[in-house]
């Protein structure tokens, strides 16, 4: 007989809230929530014999494409890691490296297929209506035709068809957010946080690839979801249950709330480990003070996350973030985060160079404003809205993201002042020099009898002093610099001018004037060995490109 009255199991259908949706099975279990999981006991035999029978069926399709997907991954990262095994036979270079490229390229690959996924879902939920139009509706139109079998029929039966759809296509909007999370815990990273001790250490490149590969995955939801929600929505026409509440329908809910809350942690990660930079003490900064690998990082990380505005938009929207507390249409855009991002880098650097002056060494100082100018070139050529001498190829089809650039002004603004105060600090090394080269008060110049030209020994001894002066401090000082790397052609050209500006014209001066004396009988020339074009000469060979810093890597 019909029941007269709702049977139980309807109510674990209907009437759900997707705030109240959460893991409950295992990672890696197939399952993301036990909904699905259990027996439909709906109060119609044959409806729950469908219903098991069809979610087997449709699982089973949803599993099966997942695991062929995981299994070609995997085949294609072997293939690669072999080739790379191979190529490092005959190329000696830092496996690191190579690990650090798969590892991003795996999060990636798995946040595709996990789209891929989701619309295979749709492809899945597509013929499930359409089984379901040719099974159950059939039924349903002949009970609207036959008033005596209308009359017959329980009026729960419409709503117990609509929950026999409802949860199998629920079961395949199971499996998919259960695949989207899987990425994130596993691919993703989101388990583990940078500065944790108990948590395996986060590095700046697993950061931002989790973050790109969420941000990727948020878009496919965004795009994917409403027509999915389309697909799984199936009217009871009781003017009492809502669709909305069905156990499909909060799934679909539930696929974004997750996917914005774990892509939220991914960009908080990223964040926190440019902030602690993992790779911190003095065998991860350059020994030749040149670009920082958290520098060309955080470069990396904007420009994978660039293309991904509209998805970032959607989680700012929906959560509150430490560096964009606001939320709704008061949130931030992805700017808000970019300069979060460079300025917790900026103060990295700082802490870096700050390292290079506990060294102790003569040039620790000096290396500690060379570090800094080079990572801010570096910055204002890769991000910067100004050109900096900076050429592209306009016949180079490179992406957006490649050359993404950083509008706002602030960027330009902060970097350039950074770099003008480093620069200032560091031409104070080269200022000292012209304290040697002060002019001799003519009431001290005292010529021998009879020689306009030939200076007294008094008054030789002065300007002897100066030269030597000079010239010894000239020597400590190009000495260490002289094999400082920077890093590019045409900042080592400025840098050299600048260097030069600051103590060349005064010495050729001096080295003008007080030559056409003669302050010393047997070693004048000793005392004036660098004449300014010797100087100059010398300004052209300061510094050295980062091609040829084996050749000069210093203990």
């Amino acid at each position: 007989p019909a029941p007269k009255r709702e049977p139980s199991g309807l109510a674990a259908i209907f009437g759900l809230q997707p705030q109240n949706i959460s893991r409950t099975e295992k990672v890696g279990s197939g399952c993301y929530n036990k909904l699905t999981k259990g027996e439909l006991k709906l109060g119609f035999p044959h409806l729950d014999a469908y219903g098991m029978s069809r979610r087997e069926i449709a699982f089973a399709s949803m599993d099966t494409y997942y695991r062929r997907l995981k299994r070609d991954r995997k085949g294609r990262a072997e293939t690669k890691q072999a080739t790379n095994m191979r190529r490092s036979i005959f190329v000696r270079g830092p496996t690191h490296v190579n690990e650090q490229v798969e590892s991003q390229g795996d999060a990636d690959a798995a946040a595709r297929d996990a789209v891929r996924c989701l619309e295979h879902a749709m492809v899945v939920i597509a013929g499930e209506k359409n089984v379901y139009r040719t099974v159950v509706t059939p039924s349903l139109n002949k009970a609207d035709d036959d008033e005596e079998i209308e009359e017959d029929l329980s009026p729960f039966y419409r709503k117990a068809c609509v929950a026999a759809y409802s949860f199998v296509v629920g079961s395949v909007v199971d499996r998919s957010l259960d695949i989207i999370e899987t990425v994130f815990l596993k691919e993703g990273g989101i388990g583990q946080t940078s500065g944790s001790s108990n948590a395996a250490v986060l590095t700046v490149p697993d950061a931002y690839s989790a973050a790109a590969a969420g941000l990727r995955m948020l878009d496919g939801v965004r795009m994917l979801g409403p027509s999915l929600a389309k697909l799984c929505e199936m009217s009871v026409g009781d003017d009492k249950t809502e669709s909305n509440t069905s156990i499909s329908a909060v799934l679909c809910i539930a696929i974004h709330r997750t996917t914005v809350k774990n892509c939220a942690r991914t960009l908080e990660n990223l964040a926190k480990a440019i902030q602690d930079d993992p790779m911190k003490g003095a065998l991860h900064r350059p020994q030749n003070a040149s670009v920082s690998s958290v520098s060309k990082d955080v470069v990396d990380a904007i420009r994978a996350i660039s293309p991904f505005v509209s998805a970032y938009k959607s989680v700012s929207k929906r959560r509150a973030l430490p560096w964009d507390p606001n939320m709704g249409e008061d949130a931030g855009e992805m700017d808000s985060f970019v300069r979060y991002l460079v300025m917790r880098l900026l103060n990295s650097l700082k802490g870096k160079a700050l390292d290079y002056t506990r060294d102790g060494r003569d040039d620790s100082q000096a290396k500690a404003h060379i570090f800094m100018i080079n990572n801010a070139y570096y910055l204002l050529e890769e991000l910067g809205n100004e050109q900096h001498g900076h050429h592209h190829d306009t016949k180079d089809p490179k992406t957006d993201s490649d050359v993404y650039k950083i509008h706002g002004t602030w960027f330009d603004d902060k970097v350039n002042k950074m770099m003008d105060s480093e620069k200032k600090k560091y031409l104070e090394h080269w200022e000292a020099l012209n304290t040697h080269l002060t002019a001799v008060d003519n009431e001290q110049l005292e010529f021998m009898k009879g020689d306009t030209k030939i200076l007294s020994l008094e008054s030789g001894r002065l300007i002897k002093t100066r030269f030597s002066g000079f010239n010894e401090s000239f020597e400590r000082t190009y000495e260490l610099h002289k094999n400082l790397c920077i890093i590019d052609a045409r900042l080592r050209l400025s840098l050299q001018q600048e260097v030069s500006q600051v103590f060349v014209p005064r010495y050729r001066r001096f080295f003008e004037k007080y030559t056409k004396m003669k302050f010393s009988k047997k070693k004048q020339s000793d005392y004036a060995k660098y004449s300014p074009e010797r100087i100059e000469e010398m300004m052209g060979e300061l510094y050295v490109d980062p091609e040829d810093e084996h050749h000069f890597s210093q203990p």
